[in-house]
């Protein structure tokens, strides 16, 4: 079914009776903020997804050396976050989130199931605080290298019963969840949580800046919608006379675009899908279209100057460095050192601003670890590699046995195993050796993918882990993100210091 069917039922619910995407009402859009915090007028937001202490850390490493630092660990505040999700019409605990879960906690305050988006675990839609900004007066904006449809930006501007739903066709697989039975739920009557993500992102004119990737969810109309409401759209979204949108009727956005853009409201879509890779793009000819694509630092900055000008109110920004999780998905570590490297340069762009403007807090955090990225000693090898897993020494507690129960083990197996790699050889089935790679310690010669690299990496899996994330902070008010705490709490934190009060629910 194609998402016009949606439109008539919808076009009320994305306007005229609602501000920023959400009902305006006495906690979503806060009036009086006269106990607001007198030094901060800014909050921006960045993720780095998937982004796990040891994706810190490794990046640490590489690209500085063990005594160095990168740009968010030189933040004066630090703490810890708790990233449980929870199961689906219920308060019982999900140990491992996804990026829609984890974003509808930090944006609205609440738990919710996998999959969701603005709204709670039983399916009641919350005002986020994006929306709650923009109804109060602030500028907004939204940044990321993914799809601007996708899970961690969609969380701040949208509303959907599954993230997949994000245009620029409807189908009940994409947007409503399974039963038991495995039939489909029924469409819930407010409309908007199974309207694709990319008509309510260009109807409600909750961001004022939207840089990213995600073209091809978009459609003309979209961008007919966007222009009535004030946006300078960046490229073509494609041609009104076409059935479907394609690469050679769309047209993304450029660096050049970005650069030249003027508005105080701007939307920019650089690919059609995510952003390039920044080590894949590195290697392209000067020729190739994936050039013209700016960096995440050239976004959060460019970003940051719109969003500041002329506004006496202030901003809220939140800015995503999407790729850290998605080459952690593919345990490509090669790719994700480089693109927490770029996350980390988007990092130092929003802290440079701070330092200047001086009323902007700055807050470095992830949504959740992926892939159990790990530091292995220089020479040795993972589990994967063994002929056997190692000795399991309590095998009498069933409590502790696996299944089948665990041999002797501990010996390197080399038909499983080809010596350490740098990203190639990946997609080979019984090569699960470590990714090696020189930091700046390294005598000169040593080279990535050696045995003689110093920085030895693995993964524990493809998916998702429970670890607690590392959040980083700057700025007045950043001595409150300096502890351990759930993401929900970043909700709060970030509404008190816009607001100077706690939200109300």
């Amino acid at each position: 079914m194609q998402r016009k069917a949606l439109k008539a039922a919808t076009v009320l619910a994305l306007s005229g009776t609602m501000v920023g995407g959400a009902a305006v009402t006495a906690s979503s859009a806060p009036s009086d903020r006269g106990d607001r915090h007198a030094d901060i007028r800014n909050v921006i937001y960045l993720v780095g997804d998937g982004m796990g202490r040891t994706h810190v850390t490794a990046g640490r490493e590489r690209f500085y050396g063990a005594a160095g630092r990168l740009a968010m660990e030189k933040l004066p505040f630090t703490g810890a976050v708790a990233t449980y999700a929870v199961e689906k019409d219920s308060a019982k605990p999900a140990l491992v989130t996804d990026s829609a879960s984890s974003a509808t906690a930090w944006s609205s305050g609440v738990k919710t199931y996998n999959a969701a988006l603005g709204v709670d675990a039983y399916e009641k839609r919350v005002a986020t605080l994006m929306e709650q900004a923009k109804a109060a007066g602030f500028a907004t904006g939204n940044v990321s290298t993914a799809e601007i449809t996708d899970a961690t930006p969609a969380g701040q501007f949208s509303h959907a019963l599954l993230r997949g739903c994000q245009g620029p066709v409807y189908s009940d697989a994409a947007c409503l969840p399974r039963k038991a039975d495995g039939s489909y739920e029924t469409a819930p009557a407010d409309r908007t949580l199974v309207t694709p993500i990319a008509e309510q992102i260009a109807r409600n004119g909750t961001a004022d800046v939207v840089l990213g990737g995600g073209l091809a969810r978009f459609e003309p109309d979209d961008q007919k919608a966007l222009e009535a409401q004030g946006y300078q759209v960046l490229g073509s979204f494609g041609d009104a006379a076409l059935p479907a949108q394609t690469a050679a009727s769309q047209k993304a956005a450029t660096r050049a675009d970005l650069a030249a853009a003027k508005g105080r409201k701007v939307v920019g879509l650089f690919n059609r899908g995510n952003l390039t890779v920044e080590q894949a793009k590195a290697a392209l000819p000067d020729g190739a279209p994936q050039k013209q694509e700016p960096t995440l630092a050239e976004m959060t900055g460019k970003a940051v100057s719109l969003l500041a000008k002329g506004n006496r109110t202030g901003f809220f920004l939140q800015v995503e460095g999407a790729q850290i999780d998605k080459r952690s998905h593919a345990n490509d570590a090669a790719q994700t050192l480089g693109e927490i490297k770029a996350f980390d340069d988007a990092v130092a762009a929003a802290v440079d601003f701070a330092k200047k403007d001086g009323h902007t807090l700055v807050v470095v955090t992830a949504d959740h670890e992926c892939a159990g990225f790990n530091i292995i000693e220089k020479g040795s090898y993972t589990n994967a590699e063994a002929v056997a897993p190692p000795v399991n020494v309590d095998g009498g507690n069933t409590a502790n046995n696996s299944s089948p129960s665990r041999a002797a083990g501990g010996a390197k197996d080399p038909a499983r195993s080809t010596g350490p790699v740098n990203g190639a050889g990946s997609a080979d089935a019984k090569n699960f050796a470590p990714a090696t790679f020189r930091t700046p310690d390294d005598p000169a010669g040593v080279a990535d993918g050696s045995a003689d690299a110093s920085l030895w990496l693995t993964y524990l899996s493809g998916n998702h882990t429970g670890a607690d994330v590392p959040i980083f902070a700057y700025g007045p008010g950043g001595e409150r993100f300096a502890a351990s705490q759930d993401n929900t709490e970043l909700y709060g934190k970030m509404y008190r210091s816009l607001f100077g009060k706690a939200p109300r629910h």
